[in-house]
C-alpha cells in the first residue's frame, strides 16, 4: 500500500495545505503508529466540497491517553474551530472538526493498532512506521456492512404506518422526517447495491444511480398533507421494486403488515381529501 505526499496535484489548495500541515505534526507524535485517507481520496475525486477522512492509528499501549488528549491534538493541526465526538453516528473513535479559514471539514478517527484491520474500506496510507500499518491492513479484507433486506422488510411496514398516522394527526414535519430516514436507510442502500456501487445511505446516489436518484424525487413531499401521503406511496412503490429485485430466498416477506399499513394510508387519505380528522 504505497504512501503519497500531501502535495498531490489532484488536491484542492485547501486540502493539500491541511495535509502537509497535519502529516508533520502527527509524525512527530511518537505514539502514532501511521495515518491513512478514506473516503474520496480513495477514487481521486476530491473536489473543493470534499471532506477529509483521516485514520490515525495508535500504538495500542497509548490508545486511552490519545482518547483523551485528542482535541488538543486536532488543535494542534491547524485553526481548530469547532469539534465534536461522533456517538451520533455509532463511531465515538471519530472526532468531527471544523477548521478554517477557509473552512475544511476533517473527520479524525483515532484506531489503536490492534483494531486496524476490522474496517470498511482501504484506507490510502499516508505516512507509517516500519510498515507496520501496511501489514495490520493486509491481514483481513476489508467489508463495508450490506443492507439486511430481512431486517428491513420486518420493520418498513410499522415505519409506513407511523408516518401516515403522522398525516393524520397533522404532524407534517414528523413526516418529513419519517421519509429522509426511509430514503437515508432504506431506498438509498438498497438502490445503491442495485447498481453494485456502496451501500452508503444517499451518498452520491445522482452519480451512482442517477435513475434511481431521479425516481426518488417522487419520495419529496410539499408541506401538505396530501403531498406527504403521495410521497410515502412513492417510497413504498420503490422500496417494493428494489426488494423484489434483490430478494433472497429465505426473504419472508410481511404481507399482512404490508395490506394493513396500505390500507391505512387511504383511510387517511380519505380523512385528508374529505377535511375530516386533524388532516390540513
Amino acid at each position: 500500500m504505497p504512501n503519497v505526499s500531501a502535495s498531490t496535484p489532484n488536491l484542492p489548495h485547501a486540502h493539500a495545505d491541511f495535509l502537509k500541515r497535519a502529516l508533520a505534526r502527527l509524525k512527530e507524535d511518537v505514539r502514532i503508529v501511521g495515518v491513512a485517507a478514506g473516503g474520496s481520496f480513495l477514487t481521486n475525486s476530491i473536489d473543493e466540497f470534499s471532506d477529509v477522512d483521516l485514520v490515525i492509528v495508535v500504538e495500542p499501549h497509548a490508545f486511552e491517553p490519545v482518547m483523551e488528549q485528542r482535541h488538543a491534538i486536532a488543535s494542534d493541526l491547524g485553526s481548530l474551530l469547532a469539534a465534536f465526538t461522533g456517538e451520533h453516528v455509532g463511531e465515538p473513535r471519530l472526532l468531527i472538526c471544523l477548521y478554517g479559514p477557509p473552512p475544511l471539514h476533517v473527520d479524525l478517527k483515532f484506531v489503536s493498532l490492534d483494531d486496524i484491520a476490522d474496517r470498511v474500506e482501504n484506507p490510502f496510507v499516508l505516512f507509517e512506521r516500519d510498515g507496520r500499518l501496511t501489514a495490520g491492513l493486509g491481514s483481513e479484507t476489508p467489508r463495508y456492512p450490506e443492507p439486511d433486506l430481512q431486517w428491513i422488510e420486518d420493520r418498513f411496514w410499522v415505519w409506513v404506518h407511523y408516518a401516515a398516522a403522522k398525516v393524520g394527526r397533522g404532524e407534517l414535519m414528523e413526516a418529513y422526517d419519517f421519509l429522509g430516514f426511509i430514503r437515508g436507510q432504506v431506498l438509498g442502500p438498497l438502490a445503491l447495491k442495485a447498481r453494485g456501487a456502496r451501500p452508503s445511505g444517499v451518498r452520491k446516489i445522482e452519480f451512482e444511480a442517477p435513475d434511481l436518484a431521479l425516481e426518488m424525487q417522487s419520495t419529496l413531499a410539499a408541506y401538505d398533507s396530501v403531498s406527504c401521503l403521495d410521497a410515502i406511496e412513492s417510497a413504498v412503490n420503490m422500496y417494493r421494486r428494489l426488494r423484489d429485485g434483490l430478494t433472497a430466498d429465505a426473504l419472508v416477506l410481511r404481507r399482512e403488515a404490508e395490506n394493513a399499513s396500505m390500507k391505512y394510508i387511504e383511510e387517511i387519505r380519505a380523512l385528508s381529501t374529505s377535511g375530516g380528522g386533524e388532516c390540513f
